[in-house]
């Protein structure tokens, strides 16, 4: 064989070998990030999973009229604070009738929730008829107690390196031997806002912060977006000016998140002077960082509907702006909404600019209105993870687990309205 040819079929050989490599680097990249990934998600899951559940303690509480409500007005706003401590004390003592000493009195009653009361409370003022009745109520754990349970807590610890002593692990004992102590799904976590008390604590408050937020975001992104776009890809003449527009929308895109939530305070806040801590002005900011990703994707969208189409309703008489707005902008319609999905999907995980516009206050009140004082998940995923108690680890994860699915489900969703409006040229 010529010696060329001998080289030629080595040097094809490497090729060849190299490609393999080439292919096999590919695979254990993406490999290794979907095993990133699964860890990830495990690690947050198994985390997390534990605070879909609550420990609720079972006691038959006689809600004597004497203490309640001793003048017998049956007024709500009088129930709901009434003193409730000495009936679910008086409950507790009854299947645990060793208790005597005031201060034991007190250890034991900590084995409820401090909202407890305020549970119950509630219940009654919204159903007065109870009152002067016995009703075996589940009444939510304090957060000690749940982790024990759990297994979070491990009784072998030395007693003074934790805040469950011996003796109210004996009496959570007795408590579940005697049927008291059952763990049931956790409705607080998604009806409830935030709460110093790990167990009382819920996302609905920053969830629905989220979704006003993410709402002003959507009313002012998408229209201005979409024209935009629409002006800059249809009308506009190339020239150095919007050459110089194209360069700041795309450097836009690249900010980082914060420098819009500073944007925000020095505007919005300091200059403006509207209200802090609302989703109006976390809405206005947000769009603000959505807006370049908006108008990149639909410029993309509408460079790619043929020109055919366009000559084609010019032909037959229709002016410009009919062209574009009967024609061109339906067809680019899906691939406007996917781009706009996934930066609203970006914005509902950003933290950082809704940090700045002072968000990040404890808010107890569920939010009624743009308007009113709220926080946002992100948010409350931050503060949970800076909280000192070892109750709000489970709560973070569990938020983040929310999180996680509603970002999955937007990203699924612009997915679906790709594939099924999009049309092939």
């Amino acid at each position: 064989m010529p010696d060329y040819m001998l080289t030629t079929s080595t040097q094809m050989a490497r090729r060849h070998a190299r490609e393999k490599r080439f292919k096999w680097y590919g695979r254990i990249a993406i490999l290794l990030s979907i095993a990133f990934l699964i860890f990830m998600f495990t690690a947050i899951i198994f985390r997390g999973a534990g605070a879909f559940q609550q420990t609720k303690i079972g006691l038959d509480v006689h809600l004597s009229e004497d203490i309640i409500d001793p003048s017998g007005t049956r007024d709500p706003a009088e129930i709901r604070l009434a003193n409730y401590k000495p009936v679910l004390l008086e409950a507790l003592t009854e299947i645990i009738p060793d208790v005597t000493e005031r201060r034991e009195k007190n250890r034991l009653y900590k084995l409820l929730s401090n909202g407890a009361a305020f549970d119950l409370g509630e219940r009654v003022a919204q159903n007065p008829d109870l009152i002067g009745t016995t009703q075996r109520l589940w009444l939510s754990a304090s957060s000690e107690v749940d982790l024990f349970l759990k297994g979070k807590i491990d009784a072998d610890t030395p007693e003074d390196l934790r805040r469950l002593k011996d003796q109210e692990i004996a009496w959570v004992n007795r408590l579940q031997d005697g049927g008291q102590i059952k763990k049931k799904f956790n409705t607080t976590f998604f009806t409830q806002g935030d709460s110093r008390e790990p167990e009382m604590a819920g996302i609905l408050g920053a969830a629905i912060g989220s979704f006003f937020s993410l709402l002003v975001c959507f009313v002012i992104a998408f229209p201005l977006g979409i024209l935009t776009a629409v002006y800059l890809e249809e009308y506009a003449k190339k020239n150095r000016l919007t050459d110089l527009i194209e360069v700041n929308i795309n450097n836009l895109a690249a900010v980082p998140s914060i420098v819009f939530g500073l944007l925000g305070l020095s505007i919005f806040l300091n200059f403006f002077g509207m209200p802090r801590s609302t989703p109006l002005v976390g809405g206005i900011v947000l769009a603000l960082m959505t807006l370049p990703t908006i108008i990149i994707a639909s410029r993309s969208i509408l460079r790619s509907i043929p020109q055919s189409i366009r000559d084609a309703a010019l032909g037959l008489g229709a002016s410009k702006t009919q062209t574009t707005f009967h024609h061109v902008v339906p067809l680019a319609m899906p691939g406007m909404l996917t781009g706009t999905i996934l930066g609203m999907a970006r914005a509902l995980g950003e933290t950082a600019p809704l940090l700045m516009i002072g968000m990040v206050a404890f808010i107890v009140d569920i939010p009624k209105g743009i308007t009113d004082v709220a926080t946002s998940l992100p948010v409350q995923i931050f503060l949970w993870a800076d909280s000192p108690e070892k109750g709000f680890v489970e709560r973070t994860s569990a938020a983040i687990i929310v999180l996680l699915v509603f970002l999955i489900l937007m990203n699924l969703f612009a997915v679906y309205l790709r594939k099924r409006l999009e049309r092939r040229w």
